[in-house]
Parts: structure tokens; sequence; C-alpha cells
């Protein structure tokens, strides 16, 4: 309740209320639709803040499609190729005679050495020159190496044998016991058999025109290896076979051939010649190893059977004989 002296009468505190009534109904409705439709200031904040700036909101510029990538190239799938085998290396070389008659034989080798003869002296080679299988010669080239069978099966089992001849060293018959079996004889046999396995190379290299036709001798000096087996006769006196392979060397050398050397094992030659020193002067060529690394072990430890030195090792794969120089 008011005090007396602020005490209106009653009209005036009618129209005193009526007024206020209208004035507060104007107020309220300015609050209930904000100017410019900005948020009303919050009245609890001590310290008004400046009207914010209206906030006007820009549309994004509308994006421009990116390009439709580019697709990559095809990509060509990489084929591996199958593996090409691996040629034989140039320091193996081969040898071949009449078991390898109308073989495919390697294109690629670093030497070849061709038997002249057919597994035996006194026959030759049907593949050496031409003939009704391609020739083997041709095959190896002009550095052809040649290699010949030897043996001695002695007076009573060879119908080579040179009774009643006296040259080189005479083998004429000294009696019905001896049958011309001596050194000397076994000698003139080794010396006969060369000569013919001689003749029957330049009877092939003639045919291949690689000497004249009238020709007595090899056009060129060819290396000669002498093939020293038990798989061919020989004598228990080994004595004689050493006289047989002396004759053998020496005609090859009276026809001034390169170089005179001989095949064989340590075992066999031991068993054939009794390990002689006789042809220590003479190269050596070794049969027997299992593989390439055998062979190369061998040119480096194993001691040359003829006491000379060690040139070729020789194993054999896929049927064919390989061979790698101990020597260049």
């Amino acid at each position: 309740m008011l005090p007396m002296s602020q005490q209106r009468a009653p009209g005036t505190v009618v129209r005193r209320l009526a007024a206020i009534a209208i004035g507060a109904t104007a107020v309220l409705g300015m609050a209930a639709t904000p100017a410019l439709g900005v948020e009303p200031i919050d009245f609890r904040d001590p310290t008004p803040s400046p009207r914010p700036a209206p906030v006007v909101v820009v549309a994004p510029p509308t994006p421009t499609p990116a390009p439709a990538p580019t697709p990559p190239p095809p990509v060509t799938p990489t084929v591996t190729p199958s593996p090409t085998p691996t040629p034989a290396p140039l320091l193996i070389g081969y040898d071949v005679s009449y078991p390898q008659c109308g073989a495919e034989l390697p294109a690629e080798f670093a030497f070849a050495v061709v038997g002249v003869n057919g597994g035996r002296v006194h026959r030759p080679n049907p593949c050496l020159g031409p003939g009704e299988q391609p020739s083997q010669l041709e095959w190896a080239g002009r550095d052809v190496q040649l290699y010949a069978n030897t043996g001695n099966p002695g007076p009573n089992l060879s119908r080579f044998w040179p009774t009643g001849e006296a040259g080189p060293r005479s083998c004429v018959d000294a009696g019905w016991f001896t049958g011309a079996d001596t050194h000397d004889c076994a000698y003139l046999y080794g010396w006969n058999a060369a000569a013919d396995s001689y003749r029957t190379a330049v009877e092939a290299f003639v045919a291949l025109g690689w000497a004249e036709p009238d020709a007595e001798m090899l056009p060129w000096p060819t290396t000669w290896w002498l093939d020293v087996e038990t798989a061919n006769s020989w004598r228990p006196d080994r004595s004689l076979n050493v006289a047989t392979l002396e004759g053998a060397r020496d005609y090859l050398e009276s026809m001034e051939v390169a170089a005179v050397g001989f095949y064989s094992t340590p075992r066999l030659w031991d068993r054939i010649t009794g390990g002689t020193e006789a042809f220590a002067d003479h190269p050596a060529w070794h049969a027997g190893a299992g593989d390439l690394a055998d062979a190369e072990q061998r040119c480096e430890t194993e001691e040359a059977f003829t006491g000379g030195e060690l040139a070729m090792v020789q194993w054999v794969s896929d049927g064919l004989d390989h061979n790698i120089r101990c020597t260049e």
C-alpha cells in the first residue's frame, strides 16, 4: 500500500491504470516483432555489444566438372621368354668316330677330334669323309685333330702281322717257334698300322677337296692321338706293346705331323704298357672324368700317364664325348 500523500482519487487511478495498460501493450507489441529481423539485445549483458553486421550468404560458384581421367594406355603383359639352353662354353671340345655316324653333332665347339678308324687298326671309320652319312671331318673343320686305334694281337691272331718285312726294322722269321714274335716285328706292326690310318685320313681329305688328288701327305700339320685301350688286343708281354706304340709314333712323326699324343687312363696305360715312361716327351689325353668340374680338377691335380704334359681330359655326357684342354 502507498502512503497517503501519494494516493490519488479513484478516477485518477482508473485513468492512470488504463494509460499504463495501453503503454504496456505497446511495449509487448514491439518486443514481439524485432526490427529488421535482428535478434534483440540480451539486456543481461553488463555492456551491450555492437550490433553485428548482417550475415550475407554468398552461394558458392557452381563447380566446373573435373575432366574425365584419361585412361592409362593398355599395358602389354611382359612375356617371360622360355630359358634358352646355355651353349657349351667354347673351352669344350668333342671327339667323335664311327659310333656317332649320322648323329646330330654340336654346332659350336672349341676344338674337335675325329677318329680315323672304326674301332680297331686297319678298319676305316665309314663317316670320316664323304659317304652315305655326313662327313665328320667336314663337321670338325680344317683345324681337326685326329686319333687312331692301336693294338698288338700278335702273329697268331692278325693277318696284318709283318712277317718277312724288312723295314724300317726287320721282321724276317727267326724260326718256327718264335713265329716272328719279336720286338722289331711288334714295332713294324705299329708302324704299318699308323701308316694305314694316315692313308685313310689323306683319302678323306682328298675326297673333301682339302688335298690334291695325288696327295700322299696331309696338306697341313695336324695333331694325332694314339688310342690305347684294353678294348683292343694286347700282349701279355708289355714290352712288345710298348714297341708297337713306338712304331706308330715314329711313323706319324716321319710324316711331319704337328704332334703325337696318347689317349688312355692311368690304369689302362699301366695295364698295357706297365706304366712305361718311354713317351714322357708326349702329351697325354685322359679319359674317365665324371663331368666338367671333375675334368677341371683333374687338369690341376692328375699327373699325365705318359710322364709328360696332361693336355686334355674327357668325360661323357648325353652320349657324346666332351673334352677340356688343360693347357692352352
